[in-house]
């Protein structure tokens, strides 16, 4: 799902799915902070991103009876808000704060710092049943020189970039949609709808959007340096450069542009196309296992949505990482806490109380471990979201979700390949100069490149020659030597 979605859809749980600080920190959300709770029972800190929910002190009572008789602990959620939360986790780590639990953040440079507990021997001992539920691709890739660090949450460890379109259109005009494999297959369809439906913006574009086929970033897609996932797997290139599919659909995205089937301001827009709202015929979405197809794209957006795929499925360090949890390495109950992470990952009652609120009140659990939401539910009144939250295969299930949906799920799980880049963990100690540089570059020309709106005969060349002046080359000999190294290690 693409980042204005996850702004409406990921801060609280999904239906499909089931699916602090120091002083001063005027965003922090929850109890005071302190070791012992009202009654002088240990407490269990954890940071988490997001805003404190209303029903946080009555949810939390339930779960707190629960984790007291299981483990003799209560557990104390303190909430950072979403733009605050880098900033203020950072004073935190860096301080040396006593906390148990965080959400991670900058996880990589943190775990390198030392901010972070050890896990490697402690988590299958203390988080035993979590830690065995997880994919071996949660492990690679939250795994940094040796040690472990974190604990993935066992959703949507693979991911994968949709044409996303609204299924009432498809079927209007008759579209055959497993004709279309690449962007540039798009086009009868775009310009079908460019004259038949001129209300509708063709493609959802903005200066975010960005497109490429099963390229496998070394940072982020807002920086050039990655592997072909189709090419030479050992080989890190500037996909601007090398990259044969990425330089089509740049050119494709430019014809589109001249068409009109993107905004004219796409490439400085902000604009967000709601899944709710009739102003749109295509957009990319990135979807997982425990999407389970279309169905969470089609609750959140109240019709029915259909997509078929642009890039392959793909475990990479993203994913590994969209959502995982770190023990401080100052807490000195280290112990205790990975016991809490594993009890909310293997209680099903405590997990879908903590994505769904209180039982009987904002959902019901039925026969054979599924559930319904009520009216009450509130996805922005929860705990938090089940992509955050804990382990989804042990969230009792939504009712729509079929048994068959259940063993696609797992089998595309099983199937997903693994990104050669999966574990690959960079140290930027000696190109930080190139990096800042070749980011300012970046910024100039992305934008315009994946929107269309800039010709790529003319802009690629340019782009690449500022790259290098920017000092790229310096920057991929240095990734291409320790990524040597890794692919050694790994043999």
């Amino acid at each position: 799902m693409n980042w204005s979605f996850k702004k409406t859809v990921l801060t609280g749980a999904t239906v499909a799915l089931c699916a602090g600080t120091l002083a001063g920190c005027g965003s922090l959300q929850g109890d005071k902070q302190k070791a012992k709770g009202k009654d002088g029972e240990e407490t269990i800190l954890m940071y988490k991103v997001g805003d404190k929910p209303k029903s946080y002190d009555k949810t939390m009572d339930y779960i707190n009876e629960k984790m007291k008789d299981e483990l003799g602990v209560k557990l104390n959620i303190q909430y950072i808000g979403w733009g605050d939360f880098d900033k203020k986790m950072q004073v935190i780590t860096s301080s040396g704060e006593d906390y148990d639990i965080a959400f991670a953040n900058s996880f990589a440079s943190n775990a390198q710092k030392g901010a972070y507990a050890d896990l490697t021997e402690l988590a299958p001992k203390y988080a035993k049943e979590t830690y065995e539920n997880l994919d071996p691709a949660y492990i690679k890739g939250n795994t940094i020189n040796g040690k472990l660090y974190a604990m993935g949450v066992n959703a949507n460890v693979f991911a994968q970039t949709m044409f996303t379109f609204p299924k009432a259109l498809i079927d209007k005009y008759n579209f055959d949609l497993s004709t279309v494999k690449t962007l540039a297959d798009l086009e009868p369809m775009l310009e079908t709808i460019k004259e038949k439906e001129p209300q509708l913006t063709t493609i959802a574009a903005g200066q975010g959007l960005r497109i490429g086929r099963n390229i496998d970033y070394v940072f982020d897609n807002n920086f050039p340096v990655a592997v072909d996932i189709n090419g030479d797997k050992t080989k890190i290139i500037n996909p601007f450069e090398s990259s044969d599919t990425l330089k089509e659909d740049l050119a494709t995205m430019h014809k589109f542009y001249e068409k009109g089937f993107v905004p004219k301001d796409a490439a400085t827009s902000n604009t967000e196309y709601n899944l709710k709202d009739n102003t749109w015929f295509m957009r990319l979405e990135t979807q997982g296992p425990f999407d389970y197809g279309d169905s969470l794209l089609t609750q959140a957006a109240q019709r029915e949505l259909i997509s078929v795929p642009m890039t392959k499925p793909l475990k990479s360090n993203a994913q590994a990482r969209v959502a995982n949890y770190v023990v401080s390495s100052t807490s000195k109950k280290k112990e205790k806490a990975l016991e809490v992470i594993n009890l909310i990952n293997t209680d099903p009652d405590i997990l879908t109380t903590m994505v769904y609120g209180l039982e009987g009140d904002t959902w019901k659990k039925l026969d054979n471990d599924r559930m319904e939401v009520t009216d009450k539910y509130d996805a922005q009144n929860v705990i938090s979201g089940a992509w955050m939250t804990g382990d989804n295969s042990k969230l009792y299930i939504n009712k729509n979700i079929t048994d068959e949906q259940i063993k696609e799920r797992d089998a595309s799980i099983k199937e997903a390949e693994e990104s050669p880049l999966l574990g690959f963990n960079l140290d930027t100690s000696n190109i930080k100069t190139e990096i800042t540089n070749i980011s300012n570059v970046s910024n100039q020309y992305l934008a315009g490149l994946h929107t269309g709106t800039l010709d790529p005969e003319k802009a690629v060349p340019e782009f690449n020659e500022k790259l290098k002046k920017a000092g790229i080359d310096k920057v991929i000999k240095e990734v291409q030597t320790q990524y040597d190294a890794f692919l050694k290690e790994k043999k």
